[in-house]
């Protein structure tokens, strides 16, 4: 599953398909055309067939957009992806451009000339999307147009096939709650809106509600498919039925009415034609589906989608299915991490170490009795230098010896039927220098700082973030991630609307996982990030106390490389918070540990300091 990458450029392809597209555009009446690395589903994974900027520029992210133009095409990217830019396309045709900074609505703006009329694929973008660059557009006199057929797409004549992965059954075991119960609360709301019916146009949104599985994209397991949740009488599931065994088909018959996704379209129509209100999420629907309606004769209520937060905040078998994936995945890092300092320094690879890590994990699955099913997202693993690009991938041509001396960062996660995990550790190779483990350590500070907090009922992700970076702060420092993303329940790893970073206003409840990650980076030396996973819970009242409070229960168990703290730059709190977790992490785990020679290592790892 660990896939690495070979960067083999082949610049008359991105010449001869821009030159293509570009004729197409101007056949069309348009000056530009965006390629968002997004699918109908606006998906972080996407299938074969959906891989439409890969397609016309070679760039294999998983996040980025391609603005073309007359005279220029510009590949959007943030900052985890400059570099992978800059390897995998031709710059004579292809120019860098800053997703984040400068995304496309913006860049339009300040860049494109006076009556500058964009094309987009209205199935490829959201109506928030659309709503941004129809105001960028009118600012410059410009016009936008819904295009109805993806000139791309008469292009790509070789084009994949669109995927068939097998559904799977989430047992009660493991869901925790009826499919027919989340259905009928999903109903009720719409009633409870004066609405119709609901769209779910989020994948795993449809995974969670039907309590099923997929396999149509790597790395989460949601089927690529679409519902219609009536107020009243049975939803409609749109999926087509070759992913269905019979098992599968029989139990989603009881939920709702089947139909193919090619007859989703000509099913909203005509319930719009009805006069219906029809709720749909306007960050998460392509706009295509907000034009049918209204020219269907329907009207759209914009709201967010009604299982998000109920997905985001676990139930008590989701939570404790997480627990034990945690755990499992606690002993395979242990039997991993041992493996990696007892191997000579400078004699493995970053690919290397990245396929003995999925093979352990595979090892321990089997052992435990709880299969791998998947990696959960393509692991990063960096060393030196290579750890200082914030989401580094590494590729056959960039893949380089650890050599001692050296810090080595590897972010990995993993798929189990109960739960999702992502991890991150950051070693030391053989000796490392004094500024290394002062910035580990106030990267560990941080960490230690959003696990250990309280904060009042009401607070957002915007309102903790700053206990991650407050170490860093004092000393000049900072990283330019956010602290933490959502987690889904074998799901998606980068799970909303729950964050913690500068901009999450989505307010924190009880069940929810997060990721736990601050980092730092220093260009061309050194990278650090540890990372845990954590569920928000209710805290114990505070003696003294006049508000309840919540807390976080940190679910990841794998030992933080004490070979890195300065002892003497932590509180006697954060020390007793360090020994106490190594504490635990050694209880936990050992008994899940096979082999002598690890479970001295991990006597060692977790030793008070």
């Amino acid at each position: 599953m660990f896939q690495s990458f070979d960067v083999t450029s082949t610049p008359q392809f991105g010449v001869a398909r821009v030159a293509a597209l570009r004729a197409s555009l101007k056949e069309a009446g348009i000056d530009g055309f965006l390629v968002p690395r997004a699918d109908e589903f606006q998906g972080e994974y996407v299938p074969a067939c959906a891989e439409r900027l890969s397609w016309l520029t070679g760039f294999t992210g998983s996040a980025g957009i391609a603005l073309v133009t007359p005279n220029e095409v510009v590949v959007f990217v943030d900052g985890r992806y400059v570099t992978q830019l800059a390897q995998q396309v031709d710059p004579a045709v292809f120019t860098g451009g800053d997703l984040i900074g400068e995304p496309p609505h913006r860049w339009l703006e300040n860049h494109a000339p006076k009556g500058f009329r964009l094309g987009i694929d209205p199935w490829l973008h959201t109506g928030a999307e659309v709503r941004k660059l129809e105001a960028a557009l009118d600012s410059i006199g410009g016009t936008l147009t819904l295009l109805d057929d993806n000139p791309l797409d008469r292009l790509w004549t070789d084009r994949p096939a669109e995927p068939l992965g097998r559904i799977t059954l989430q047992s009660l075991d493991h869901a925790g709650q009826l499919a027919s119960e989340k259905l009928a609360m999903i109903a009720e709301g719409v009633r409870d809106r004066g609405a119709s019916a609901v769209l779910i146009t989020d994948p795993s949104s449809v995974a969670w509600a039907f309590n099923i599985r997929g396999a149509d994209v790597p790395h989460t397991p949601h089927p690529l498919a679409r519902a219609i949740v009536p107020a009243e009488g049975l939803p409609v599931l749109f999926i087509d039925k070759r992913k269905a065994p019979i098992t599968e088909e029989a139990y989603l018959t009881q939920l709702a009415n089947l139909a193919p996704p090619s007859e989703f379209g000509r099913h909203l129509a005509a319930l719009a034609a009805e006069g219906r209100r029809i709720l749909l999420d306007p960050d998460l629907a392509p706009c295509a589906l907000t034009r049918l309606i209204t020219e269907s004769g329907g009207t759209v209520v914009e709201a967010p989608d009604p299982a998000r937060i109920p997905r985001a905040r676990k139930n008590a078998a989701e939570i404790e299915g997480a627990r034990r994936a945690h755990l499992q995945d606690g002993a395979a890092m242990v039997e991993f991490l041992a493996w990696l300092d007892q191997t000579e320094p400078g004699t493995v690879t970053e690919i290397a170490v990245a396929k003995q890590l999925e093979a352990t994990r595979r090892t321990v699955g089997e052992r435990l009795q709880n299969p791998l099913k998947d990696i959960s997202f393509d692991t990063i693993s960096g060393a030196g230098d290579h750890a200082a690009i914030m989401h580094y991938r590494v590729t056959t041509e960039s893949d380089r010896t650890i050599e001692p001396g050296t810090l080595f960062l590897i972010d990995s996660g993993a798929q189990y039927i109960n739960g999702t995990t992502d991890i991150t550790r950051t070693v030391a190779i053989g000796s490392v220098g004094a500024e290394e483990k002062r910035f580990f350590t106030l990267v560990l500070k941080g960490m230690i700082a959003i696990s250990a907090a309280r904060f009042p009922k009401g607070s957002r992700g915007v309102d903790l973030d700053p206990l991650a970076r407050i170490a860093l702060w004092k000393a000049g420092a900072d990283f330019a991630h956010g602290t933490g993303h959502g987690v889904g329940s074998y799901l998606s790893v980068h799970e909303g609307p729950q964050r913690i970073s500068r901009a999450s206003q989505q307010e924190l409840l009880p069940g929810m996982i997060l990721s736990n990650e601050p980092g730092y980076y220093r260009p061309g030396a050194f990278g650090i990030r540890i990372e845990n996973l954590i569920v928000v819970n209710e805290a114990a009242m505070i003696e003294g106390g006049d508000l309840p409070m919540l807390g976080f229960e940190t679910i990841t168990w794998c030992p933080i490389d004490r070979r890195l703290v300065v002892t003497d730059l932590l509180t006697a709190e954060e020390r007793a918070w360090l020994d106490a977790y190594h504490a635990t992490t050694r209880d936990k785990l050992m008994p899940m540990i096979e082999g002598e020679s690890v479970r001295r290592w991990l006597e060692q790892a977790t030793a008070p300091l």
